[in-house]
């Protein structure tokens, strides 16, 4: 049997697995954008500086929140190397040191949110704007807490495999977050009418309820199945503080760059006007949520290569990651296409403002261009996250976004005069040269791990 054909059949036998694991995570991370997408949704009768003040809000309070849930993706590669390697109680000690995490970490993001709050005129948004995202992010950031312990919590059961009660959670939440909404934006069953601020609220609400709803399937699963989390020791090892930190930062640092250049790119946004910002965040909304596809996929194949990796399978970690890639690349493509064929349409779900509409379309467009490649890249990050290796997506991130892309964007948007569409330009170009790096150094990694094997089995012959 040729190479070329065995590796298709391992492809093909890996699939099954991939999508059980990848399918309810990908439903939970669209379900997750949709909290967001909904806010706009039903602020949109607001006018387009309320769509701009949820969005932009929205935007930079992920992009400081992001850091924190970065530093816990750590939990990805130690939670499912040491399940791979049959280490149960690993993973309940790294599961106690997650939560410790998120609470030592929950205080000096809140502190660096209320100054950066205090400081955000400086940011030059148009003035309506501008009063209406201060209040909402005040009230924002009250949910920190509660999302950081939502994500250890997910990150945990996600690394042993267990993703379909993250699903349903998520699920659900977007219900809590549409009556939360109707009530506190609008005034209904007698709630006050809040407008903006009504949004922030209800996602403080939806975020506790996200968290409190995983805990409770933590305990209730460990009593169900007896695996010893109710047995494990509470004592605080620094040694495995320092490790998390070690995979973690990297990982937080390249999340908050990627988050964190299209936070940047909508406080640029927020300088034009009303009109430019509203068909920017409708438009990036649009992409988050088609984002979450290899988003998911990238956590599935963080999984699914930290296991091959912990039981010392070369073989399976390759053709987990090459899957992983495979099927993100397939529903990006058709992503681009909806974005192509559709694009009123899609921009006419958000609001009934024409020129929105038309700037709209024009933005997904460039962000149909950009899809395939953000799918790479993302599908990448997650494969080098279950190889243990956070750094190198950082600083390729840092590279490719922040020296090239923004920079670019700028240009293109303030001294050559083409508004937002420059910034979308900028961006485009950036992650197409951070997915083109990621490839070549996955392809490199997977190259030197068969090298290795071969070497250790000649070795030991």
């Amino acid at each position: 049997m040729s190479v070329m054909r065995q590796r298709w059949l391992g492809l093909r036998r890996e699939v099954g697995p991939m999508l059980n694991l990848a399918v309810p995570v990908v439903v939970a991370e669209m379900s997750w954008v949709t909290m967001g997408t909904v806010d706009i949704l039903m602020v949109r009768a607001l006018g387009p500086s309320a769509i701009g003040a949820v969005g932009v809000g929205s935007m930079l309070f992920l992009a400081l929140a992001v850091f924190g849930i970065g530093v816990l993706l750590g939990l990805d590669t130690v939670i499912a190397q040491s399940f791979g390697a049959g280490q149960r109680d690993e993973c309940h000690r790294w599961f106690v040191h997650g939560v410790v995490m998120s609470v030592m970490l929950t205080i000096p993001l809140t502190l660096v949110a209320w100054v950066a709050i205090a400081r955000l005129d400086l940011w030059g948004f148009d003035l309506t704007v501008l009063n209406l995202t201060e209040p909402y992010l005040r009230i924002v950031t009250w949910s920190v807490l509660p999302l950081l312990l939502y994500t250890a919590f997910r990150r945990y059961l996600q690394a042993m495999g267990v993703v379909k009660p993250t699903m349903v959670i998520l699920l659900t939440a977007n219900l809590v977050n549409v009556l939360a909404n109707w009530m506190l934006i609008h005034g209904n069953l007698g709630a006050p009418a809040l407008g903006v601020d009504g949004a922030g609220w209800a996602t403080f609400i939806s975020r506790s309820y996200l968290a409190l709803g995983l805990l409770s399937v933590v305990v209730w699963r460990d009593a169900r199945t007896d695996y010893g989390l109710r047995r494990v020791s509470w004592v605080i090892e620094r040694s495995r503080l320092r490790q998390l930190l070690w995979l973690g930062l990297p990982a937080a640092m390249q999340v908050t760059l990627e988050v964190g250049v299209f936070s940047a790119a909508s406080a640029l946004a927020g300088r034009l006007a009303p009109v430019a910002l509203a068909a920017h965040q409708i438009t990036l909304n649009m992409a988050s949520f088609t984002f979450m596809v290899p988003l998911g996929l990238a956590s599935a194949a963080a999984v699914r290569v930290g296991h091959a990796v912990g039981r010392q399978d070369t073989y399976g970690a390759n053709q987990a990651g090459w899957t992983a890639v495979m099927l993100g690349v397939f529903c990006m493509a058709f992503a681009s296409a909806i974005f192509l064929l559709i694009p009123s349409r899609l921009m006419g779900l958000f609001t009934v403002d024409l020129t929105v509409v038309d700037l709209g379309v024009t933005l997904l467009f460039v962000a149909a261009i950009f899809q395939i490649f953000d799918g790479l890249q993302g599908v990448l990050t997650g494969a080098l996250r279950g190889l243990g290796d956070t750094r190198t997506p950082m600083f390729l991130n840092l590279a490719g976004h922040w020296a090239f892309g923004l920079p670019l964007g700028y240009t293109i948007c303030f001294v050559l005069g083409y508004g937002v569409v420059g910034l979308w330009i900028g961006l485009s170009a950036g992650l197409i040269v951070v997915s083109l790096l990621l490839l070549m150094v996955w392809s490199r990694r997977m190259t030197q791990l068969r090298e290795n094997a071969f070497s250790r089995i000649v070795t030991e012959a």
